[in-house]
């Protein structure tokens, strides 16, 4: 089940949200009204060169105290330039947990290591200080998600007041884990923002995997630990994002023996490095991410990108098409069509092989 679609404009085109909520609404009967989300990039111009940190806060508790709490953290180590809650349609949803945001910029001693440094805080956070998930903490980009329907998370999050130039979203059936808003698609760590359908089968292995390099999975749900291997594997490890995707979905052994001497060397590697990021199940992503990419042919990509990507042997579906300046990946044809009617081009990717969109200047 679940669905998922999201777009890149390649030139830097700002799009309003409500194109992506119309999409995902004509996914909605993959979902079951248990979660859905969005994350725009390029939606906060005014800010874009500092930290937007979301964070839920339990509705339930004290959470003026709890928000405190959060601040406390954060002034640590920079400085909070605005905090507010995020602005929201009452009356639309039931409010489970209360949205805040802050915009934050980390001192400037701290900048040579200022993307470590807010790995080490989101993780810090989501563990210790009961009642608080952070649950985006990219620069210029944000994730609006919550437990309910694609068109009432959309119009509770005022998601037609932003304007981007990548989005992404899922509709969430639950099926091993509760629906609850922390557990809503997207997941978020800096720029990388993941949503996926289908289940990681290898969770207790990968989770294990992330942990031992300092992450920590609190989000109760297997898609969490998707973001933190592309985190790990290309921004700290800096590997081609080809060959990350190798370690993801890796090549079968069969099909490494007919490899050249060169490639079949690497790919071997790759497997028995890389062994604790492979994730197995059935599952498609679309990732997108601020980061800097390597590639096999040696150019380093900076800025952003959008990457789709399925298990190796396809148990679940992803399409790709595109209309001039537009990149759109999604589990349905019907989905994309909803809001680009009349398409360029339009593939279905091979298992296990990515389709990637990368903006043409950096925003």
């Amino acid at each position: 089940m679940c669905g998922i679609i999201g777009f890149m404009s390649r030139t830097g085109r700002l799009i309003s949200g409500d194109r992506i909520a119309t999409a995902l609404n004509c996914l909605k009967e993959r979902g079951n009204g248990e979660g859905s989300g969005y994350v725009g990039y390029g939606i906060y111009p005014d800010y874009k060169d500092d930290y937007a940190i979301h964070v839920f806060l339990d509705a339930t508790k004290d959470y003026d105290k709890i928000r405190h709490e959060v601040e406390e953290v954060l002034v640590k180590y920079g400085y909070i330039l605005k905090d507010e809650e995020i602005p929201t349609e009452e009356g639309i949803i039931k409010k489970e947990q209360v949205s805040w945001r802050f915009f934050y910029r980390f001192d400037e001693k701290y900048k040579s290591v200022e993307e470590d440094m807010m790995v080490d805080i989101v993780m810090d956070i989501n563990a210790k200080i009961d009642g608080a998930f952070v649950f985006s903490s990219g620069k210029n980009m944000g994730v609006f998600k919550a437990a309910a329907w694609p068109l009432e998370v959309a119009e509770y999050f005022k998601i037609d007041q932003y304007k981007g130039f990548q989005w992404l979203s899922h509709a969430r059936y639950p099926t091993n884990t509760k629906g609850w808003w922390g557990g809503a698609h997207p997941f978020n760590l800096l720029g990388w923002s993941v949503v996926h359908n289908g289940e990681i089968t290898s969770y207790g292995a990968n989770k294990r995997y992330v942990e031992s390099f300092g992450y920590k999975c609190k989000l109760l749900t297997d898609t969490e630990v998707v973001a933190y291997l592309f985190d790990l594997l290309i921004r700290k490890h800096k590997i081609p994002v080809e060959y990350a995707m190798s370690a993801l979905a890796p090549r079968f052994w069969d099909e490494i023996e007919s490899m050249s001497e060169e490639d079949k060397k690497i790919h071997e590697a790759i497997r028995m490095t890389y062994g604790g990021a492979t994730m197995n199940g059935p599952f498609g992503i679309v990732v997108g991410t601020q980061e800097g990419m390597a590639f096999m042919n040696g150019e380093v990509e900076e800025g952003n990108t959008m990457v789709g990507l399925t298990d190796r042997i396809k148990l679940r579906p992803l399409v790709a098409a595109e209309k001039d300046d537009l990149l759109f990946v999604s589990s349905e044809e019907s989905a994309i069509r909803k809001i680009c009617p009349e398409l360029d081009r339009v593939w279905m990717p091979d298992a296990g092989r990515m389709v990637i969109a990368k903006l043409e200047k950096k925003i």
